[in-house]
């Protein structure tokens, strides 16, 4: 009996195992008054090469919500370059660059775009 309890209880046990979150990224977009900018397109690249070509992003680009958010997820920890645009606006030359993600965490970033 005393074997059966114990092999449930590392049954048990074991489903409760912690998964780490996935590695992601949480931009805000705000405009060059400090207001929330949303409907901006948000594209990430690994590669300032690749952001210059605008060429092979990370995923499909994502746009913001009407709180100026969008979440990639599924990252790497590494660092990437961010092209944000809305119309005639974009970030170019104002913060392209993120640091190194944290593995694990939910990185966040405020984005300005002119």
């Amino acid at each position: 009996m005393k074997p059966v309890i114990g092999l449930a209880l590392v049954f048990i046990l074991s489903s409760f195992i912690v998964k780490p979150l996935p590695t992601s990224l949480k931009i805000t977009t705000l405009n060059e008054l400090g207001n929330i900018e949303d409907s901006v397109k948000v594209t990430l690249f690994k590669s300032i090469e690749d952001y210059r070509k605008e060429a092979n992003p990370v995923m499909e680009s994502q746009y913001t919500d009407k709180k100026g958010r969008t979440t990639f997820k599924g990252l790497d920890a590494t660092k990437y370059y961010i092209l944000a645009e809305k119309g005639d606006k974009n970030n170019d030359g104002a913060g392209v660059e993120t640091d190194a993600l944290e593995e694990g965490k939910i990185n966040k970033l405020t984005i300005i775009i002119e």
